[in-house]
């Protein structure tokens, strides 16, 4: 077993608890396997009729992948970092169709691969201590972990709005977008484990329902909905130029803002996932999840990703030298490539 997650069965109750609060709680890929085949077990296990699953301390709930162990992985010329996303996605797969109810206790921090182990599953728990973000096109990346499938359900144009920017949210707000279902403090998560506990396997969804309905409270206003016709305005154009130029026309600092947020970014990241969000209409999880890791292999191979960690987590001079560096010297053959086939496409046996 792997040394920063733990399983554990209380009751009727699975429990996986990420132990690592030095790195935020972030996976790595032995965390990965290991809380994959977890699920594998306890779906097949009669005796198990719910899985929660959280994170140590009080400020993550998980902040994402392992980046910097990716970074000095490239670094030393190893040409298996791709494998972390094979089994990352799989990982995501896995907790999307686990047939049981799925608890995530989002207490804290939560970004990137934090968000695809909770938002997949049947009940996300925010308390007042919740971030949530999906920071990629900061780093050089997309919003993967099944981005493709929960942004655009967002209300509006406020899944867009949040892949581009990487916009962190609070409580209230994250539920209002679908990446959360519930709210309650932090002090009553204890209380609730221990009743889904002693709720009977065979109840359900109805029956873990019930319990955590019990202990849910108002998540207090969403913030965001002040945005919302600025979003939805400036976020809907067919290109991330038009959306920028839509920006720069709004009044106001809000879109004066978001405007210089996005010229920070990674022109490759945004004018990808641009594509990627509005490409990823009618399509079936299992594609989604594939398609997803013929980008992350794009990005892999590419300039950006190595060197959006690198300005962020190494040498934290938070001035990426991004190439291309302008929107309009990304050509339109290049998005493409991210999305190219590849020769062992992601697999889910």
């Amino acid at each position: 077993m792997p040394d920063f997650i733990e399983f554990g069965v209380a009751g009727a109750l699975g429990r996986v608890h990420l132990n690592s609060p030095s790195t935020f709680n972030a996976l790595t890929r032995d965390m990965c396997i290991a809380f994959r085949g977890k699920l594998r077990e306890w779906a097949d296990d009669p005796a198990i009729g719910a899985v929660a699953v959280s994170g140590e301390g009080d400020r993550a709930f998980c902040a994402g992948g392992d980046i910097r162990a990716l970074y000095d992985s490239h670094r030393a010329g190893d040409d298996t970092t791709h494998m972390f996303f094979w089994d990352e996605y799989r990982l995501d797969f896995a907790v999307h169709e686990f047939p049981k109810p799925y608890v995530a206790l989002v207490d804290g921090i939560v970004m990137g691969g934090g968000v695809g182990i909770s938002v997949h599953g049947s009940h996300r728990v925010m308390t007042e201590r919740t971030t949530f973000a999906m920071p990629e096109c900061g780093i050089g990346l997309f919003p993967d972990v099944g981005g493709t499938a929960f942004l655009p359900r967002a209300p509006g144009e406020l899944g867009m709005y949040l892949a581009l920017t990487g916009a962190r949210m609070k409580a209230a707000d994250a539920i209002h977008a679908g990446i959360g279902t519930h709210y309650m403090p932090s002090a009553k998560l204890d209380d609730m484990l221990e009743c889904l506990s002693n709720a009977d396997p065979a109840g359900g969804v109805d029956s873990v329902d019930a319990v955590v309905a019990a202990f849910a409270e108002d998540a207090g206003p969403v913030q965001i909905r002040e945005h919302a016709r600025v979003i939805d305005r400036c976020f809907s154009p067919p290109t991330v130029p038009g959306i920028v130029d839509a920006l720069e026309a709004e009044d106001g600092y809000f879109a004066i803002e978001t405007a210089d947020t996005l010229r920070t970014k990674s022109p490759t990241s945004m004018l990808v996932t641009h594509r990627q969000l509005r490409g990823g209409d009618g399509l079936g999880f299992e594609e989604i999840m594939r398609r997803e890791y013929r980008m992350a292999c794009a990005f892999l191979a590419g300039h950006d990703f190595f060197e959006g960690i690198r300005a962020a987590v190494i040498d934290k001079d938070r001035k990426p030298r991004w190439k291309p560096a302008r929107l309009e010297d990304v050509g339109e053959a290049e998005v493409e490539r991210y999305f190219a086939p590849l020769e062992r496409e992601l697999a889910f046996d």
